[in-house]
């Protein structure tokens, strides 16, 4: 993405797009018949993503050492991240020479009161009934 990021200003580890960044061609990727003519452009393409979730794993694993993980997916949109950062973690597991305990449990967040958004007052819905 030459020209198109730059590093994170806080932290050295994250990928920044700025906001005058036009995206990649469609003409340089495949994508469903049914989205020709609603598309402009693809800002971050499914590799990138993939690969930084890679990295993600690496870093909770070089921070964390051998430290048994308990990961909280927030569901219901943040299940396929999550599926695929669990995955990469026990992949960085079963090939390190010590084994990583790992429990995934899943919350929900509700930020409405009525029909109305607020950001105000979200609540954590555990499945387990310990609701905040």
């Amino acid at each position: 993405m030459a020209g198109s990021s730059e590093k994170a200003p806080d932290s050295g580890r994250g990928v920044v797009l700025m906001d005058n960044w036009p995206g990649y061609d469609l003409d340089l990727f495949t994508y469903p018949q049914h989205y020709y003519g609603d598309l402009e452009c693809v800002l971050i393409p499914h590799g990138i993503i993939v690969d930084r979730i890679e990295r993600l794993a690496k870093d909770i694993m070089k921070d964390i050492g051998y430290h048994d993980i308990l990961v909280l997916c927030v569901l219901k949109g943040g299940y396929k991240f999550c599926a695929d950062l669990v995955e990469h973690l026990k992949n960085i597991s079963r090939n390190s020479d010590r084994f990583v305990s790992m429990k995934v449990d899943f919350i929900r967040l509700k930020s409405y009161k009525s029909t109305i958004e607020t950001e105000e007052d979200v609540q954590i819905l555990f499945p387990w009934g310990q609701n905040k």
